[in-house]
């Protein structure tokens, strides 16, 4: 039997990368888990991946509530509420300072801080007492990594969201927590550093950098959401779980 047995898990951005592997992942624990995305096409094979017997794709985007609305109809037509909530969706792109543009800030705070916010807030009728709530930050929002200035900003409005809902949601014994991930290899990933050649450049620089000496997995990223999911993390609230390979600690 699996930690999160009979549980119901929900994911967003779970068509791929980090998303997938922890939908993957949740599900191999015992958990059904409705996933979200933009595209439907790679929301279906995501079902497919996890198991169209413990899985449900939901279409839609973040950043509009009344596909957020639409998400958790589909949840709350299941009857059992949710247990957890990987609220993982992001939007990340490489901009220098002096080329961000107001279209490039609110793409990026529309879906990191805006979509995660009502994320959260939408499920609360939805969450039942003792639910993991588990938010997707980055390493990123504790460095000075250059032409991210938008990604690193609202990542760090998501480490401030976690400390001030675990004080809001404690009567309920709601624990929130974020897991932030180092670099680690993606389709995503590969998308914001421009390709594969780039990409093969960056894991390079990368493995040079962490103890590991290697980029991380998606898997090893769910692997941490799952922790923070089960009752294995019971006494830890408010926390920031790093996925880097040293790279923030050493």
């Amino acid at each position: 039997m699996g930690q999160l047995e009979g549980r119901t898990a929900v994911v967003t951005g779970g068509s791929t990368g980090i998303g997938l592997a922890t939908a993957v992942r949740l599900a191999a624990e015992g958990a059904y888990v409705f996933i979200t995305g933009r595209r439907k096409a790679a929301l279906d094979a995501a079902v497919e991946t996890i198991g169209a017997s413990t899985a449900t794709a939901v279409a839609g985007d973040i950043t509009k509530t009344n596909d957020l609305d639409r998400l958790y109809d589909a949840v709350r037509a299941r009857g059992r509420g949710v247990d957890v909530l990987f609220a993982n969706a992001a939007s990340a792109a490489f901009v220098p300072l002096e080329q961000i543009t107001e279209e490039h800030f609110d793409q990026t705070f529309g879906a990191n801080v805006r979509g995660t916010l009502f994320t959260v807030q939408k499920a609360l009728p939805l969450l039942n007492d003792g639910a993991s709530v588990i938010l997707t930050g980055s390493t990123a929002a504790d460095n000075g990594m250059q032409a991210f200035t938008t990604y690193a900003a609202s990542k760090a409005a998501i480490r401030s969201f976690a400390r001030t809902w675990s004080y809001e949601l404690k009567d309920r014994g709601i624990r929130v927590n974020v897991v932030s991930p180092g670099g680690v290899e993606t389709p995503g990933a590969v998308d914001i550093q421009g390709g594969d050649a780039s990409f093969a450049a960056f894991k390079k620089q990368v493995a040079a950098k962490v103890v590991k000496g290697r980029i991380g997995r998606p898997e090893e990223v769910a692997a941490a959401v799952a922790f923070l999911a089960s009752e294995q993390s019971s006494y830890i609230v408010g926390a920031n779980i790093y996925v880097d390979g040293g790279l923030n600690q050493i």
